[in-house]
Formats: C-alpha cells, structure tokens, sequence
C-alpha cells in the first residue's frame, strides 16, 4: 500500500521485478480526510501505460466531486479541483477559523449543513470512473493573461509514446511580455510531439519541447526550476505574406508586437501578444476592411495566414449579403480615382 506521494509506472515496474506477485494499493487521501479516501488497486501482472499511476475511486462513505472554479462538475475527461466529502472529515484546523472556513466548504450536492474539503489538487475522472491526479492547482501559472493549468499540458506530454516525466513551466525572455511556455520530458516523444496542436487548445501548446535526462529537484523533492536548461529561441524559416489578407494581418501584427518583421506563420501569441494587445489589433483590422471579424477569430486561428483566411470569409460573406447594385457601387468607387 503506498500513498503520500504521486506513483508512477516506471517507479512499480521496478519494485515489480523483485515482488512480481504483491497486490498494489495505491492510495490518495488528504490528513484533513482521515488520509484514505481514494485507491486503485494494481493487481500482479497488470500492465500500466508510463507515467502516473491512476489514484482509483472514492473508498466506502466519500464522496469525490471534481469541480471547476464555480463548484460545477466538470465533464469526464476534463481536469479540474478535487473535493472531499463524507462522514469521515474532520471539523476543521485548531484555533484557525479563518483557513478552516477556506478549505472546509459548504457542499452543493450533499444535505443542509454538509460541508466538502477543498484539496488543491487537479484531478480527472475518466469514463470508467477512476481518477488521474495530475498536480497542484497552486501550480496554475499566468501568460499573457491567460490562465494555464500546468497539469493539464503535462498529461498531454504523458501521453506521448517515448515520454515517461514532463514538466511545464513559464520561462521568461528578456521583457515581462516575452514569457512562454516551455515544457520539459524525460524520453523522446519523436514526431508524436507535433499533435499536441491537436488534442490541446492554441495557447497551451508549449513554444518548446525540450528532452532532458532526469527533471531536476531539489533536496526535499521540489522541482529545481534553477537546474532547468534555459531554451533556445525557435528560429522558423520566414515566409512572406502572400495574399492582400496575409500582409494585412502581418502589418497590424508588427505594429501593435513591435516586431520588426512578421510572416505568413508567425504566431500572435508566441509573438508576445495577449488579450489587451489582441483587442487593439483586431480593432485595427476591422477598421482596415470595414467587415466585422469576432475578436475570438484571433485566439482561434493566431497564425497570420489563418487568421487572413477568416478575414477573406468574412469579406466574402459581406459581398455575397449585397445587391447587384450595391457590389456595382462598390465597384464604382474603387475605379473612381476621386
């Protein structure tokens, strides 16, 4: 039986080798829950896929609630907050009302007066009902004014063939607006790292994927962020606007970035903009091309060739809402050197 500390399959396999017939426990629990309150049980000769162990499902008389930050569900699959509930709670912390009534909450879902234990621990429920621990929400990091839950990249660069540990971190350039997401793996992910864009939205895929031996730590077994190797700035090849869209989007990118140059596949984002700087660029944009382009079309598709082609559709949708005589008009004046 083990618990207090994240398992991982890599580190059973190894213990496996000299008790290949022991039954696993693998437990999760929280003092402020009497400690078990989850477990997976790891039958001999079970074959698990790297990384985390699975912490399992709730033990007789909790409940486990995986909440998002409104204390709403969250679907299946998705990580959120993990809370405690059940006979087995206790009252609270000793003379400290004040941290009792911030970790021991009213619960929603149970009867009146029942309260739920607040873990600070992201967790995601899978279809069959078991739980994934994925790390601290305390861990949630800040860029370019987007919140990002470190863990839920992390899961993703788990999934990986070839990747057994993974760690994301903000790494910050030479200006306050130049931090990115770096991520660090112990193994080789190969090509399988170019479908992160896939199963991750825009601004979680990390800038940078960088295979290193072991993750360092320090003494008392924290991430030693000191010891991470600094990343390199990506170099892409360049390639010029190509379309009226495309040098459109590209100058008002420059302008509003300060970058001096920007091509058909630079990245808003990994370019240093963020929400504030977006609503000014697309502000620019729409007064440029008279069409009403929704600001979410820049945080959908940040790549200027992408975000040129929903520009294109939304013009093309504009034209096509007018009359014969109206597009004449159009027409008209463009000729009219006046």
């Amino acid at each position: 039986m083990l618990g207090g500390e994240a398992l991982s399959a890599e580190q059973l396999a190894a213990w496996r080798a000299a008790n290949p017939g022991a039954t696993v426990v693998n437990e999760y629990g929280p003092t402020e829950a009497t400690v078990g309150t989850v477990a997976a049980v790891v039958p001999p000769g079970a074959v698990l896929p790297p990384g985390p162990v699975a912490i399992g499902t709730p033990t007789w008389n909790t409940d486990a609630h995986v909440l998002d930050a409104a204390l709403e569900p969250v679907p299946h699959g998705v990580v959120g907050e993990l809370y405690l509930a059940g006979a087995q709670l206790a009252l609270g912390y000793l003379n400290r009302p004040g941290l009792t009534a911030d970790r021991f909450v009213p619960c929603p879902f149970g009867a009146p007066g029942e309260r739920m234990y607040r873990t600070g621990d992201l967790v995601r429920r899978r279809a069959d009902g078991v739980l994934e621990y994925l790390g601290r929400a305390d861990q949630q990091l800040k860029l370019r004014g987007i919140r990002i839950e470190p863990a839920e990249v992390e899961a993703a660069l788990l999934a990986l063939p070839g990747v057994s540990a993974a760690v994301v971190v903000a790494h910050q350039d030479e200006t306050p607006d130049d931090a990115r997401l770096v991520a660090y793996v112990v193994g080789d992910p190969g090509p399988a790292v170019d479908t992160l864009p896939a199963v991750l939205p825009a601004h979680l895929v990390p800038s940078d994927v960088i295979a290193v031996d072991a993750i360092p730590l320090t003494a008392n077994g924290k991430l030693d962020r000191a010891a991470l190797p600094a990343p390199t700035r990506r170099e892409r090849g360049y390639v010029a606007p190509r379309t009226p869209a495309e040098e459109l989007v590209a100058e008002v990118f420059a302008e509003i970035l300060g970058v001096a140059k920007v091509g058909a596949f630079d990245h808003f984002l990994e370019l240093g903009g963020n929400s504030l700087r977006g609503m000014r660029a697309m502000a620019r944009i729409r007064a440029e091309v008279e069409v009403d382009v929704p600001m979410r079309a820049l945080f959908t598709h940040p790549v200027v060739a992408d975000l040129a082609a929903e520009i294109d559709k939304a013009i093309a949708a504009e034209v096509a809402d007018l009359s014969d005589a109206e597009v004449a008009a159009l027409l008209a004046d463009q000729e009219d050197p006046a």
